[in-house]
């Protein structure tokens, strides 16, 4: 869904120049942010690579934990499913 700014809030967020402009629901009491669609994308991007990275990162510590399976096993595990899936 798409909303349309009021002039008002439209004209804060002018105000703001290149800033984002904070907004309150007066129902809720959460508090918002309105930032410009590429500002929105870049920070969602930069989210994803960094939570990419973690999950390595925590890959890589359950597997030096000796945690999980070795890449062999997983293989064999898939094709088992697999083929019990074509019964």
């Amino acid at each position: 869904m798409t909303a349309k700014l009021t002039k008002e809030l439209a004209a804060a967020l002018h105000a703001t120049g290149d800033s984002e402009l904070e907004v309150i629901d007066p129902e809720t009491e959460r508090t918002y942010f309105l930032v410009d669609s590429d500002t929105h994308r870049q920070a969602m991007e930069a989210l994803r690579r960094q939570q990419d990275r973690d999950a390595i990162a925590q890959g890589i510590a359950e597997m030096e934990a000796g945690d999980g399976i070795s890449v062999e096993d997983a293989r064999k595990l898939t094709r088992e499913s697999l083929l019990a899936r074509g019964q």
